[in-house]
């Protein structure tokens, strides 16, 4: 895996929980699965539905609007570092690529409310300390190890980690 390799969802489980993350980059896809990942879905396809998705490759943003400020839109209540991180990631790839972000607003649609996070010098320097964490857990040779199973709730790896 190469630094240009991870996306999105690869900084979101790094955050949420690295073996979720070591799972994923081994094709282990349990989440068409989850109750939690289809109620997301739901809400991106119902959210925001003028402005089509921007791909960049291994990252996929909602959208971006004409001040450059990229939309990420949550089904969440709260915000969560991982959404910040994820915010962060895409204004690093578009900086990559010629297009200075000012930052990424979270959208949570079930509270109605915004948080920005313009997009800074300490911001890009996290982003890149959150690749190189993705790709040492995918060098890493054996799973990490699981969380308390209450940090388990939701997660489509649930029964993978669980299961004795």
């Amino acid at each position: 895996m190469e630094a240009e390799d991870v996306g999105g969802v690869h900084i979101k489980y790094l955050y949420h929980c690295r073996r979720q993350l070591w799972l994923y980059l081994r094709g282990v896809r349990p989440e068409h699965l989850s109750g939690s990942v289809r109620l997301g879905e739901a809400v991106h396809e119902t959210s925001y539905t003028r402005r089509g998705p921007v791909d960049l490759g291994a990252a996929r943003l909602d959208f971006i609007d004409g001040r450059r400020w990229v939309h990420e839109v949550k089904s969440s209540a709260r915000p969560t570092p991982a959404d910040e991180a994820q915010g962060r990631h895409y204004c690093y790839r578009l900086e990559h690529i010629g297009i200075d972000a000012q930052g990424a607003i979270l959208h949570y649609p079930r509270t109605r409310r915004t948080h920005r996070h313009p997009y800074t010098p300490e911001a890009a320097r996290l982003a890149q300390a959150d690749i190189a964490q993705v790709l040492a857990v995918a060098a890493e040779s054996t799973s990490p190890t699981r969380l308390a199973r209450s940090a388990c709730r939701g997660c489509g790896y649930t029964d993978y980690c669980w299961t004795e």
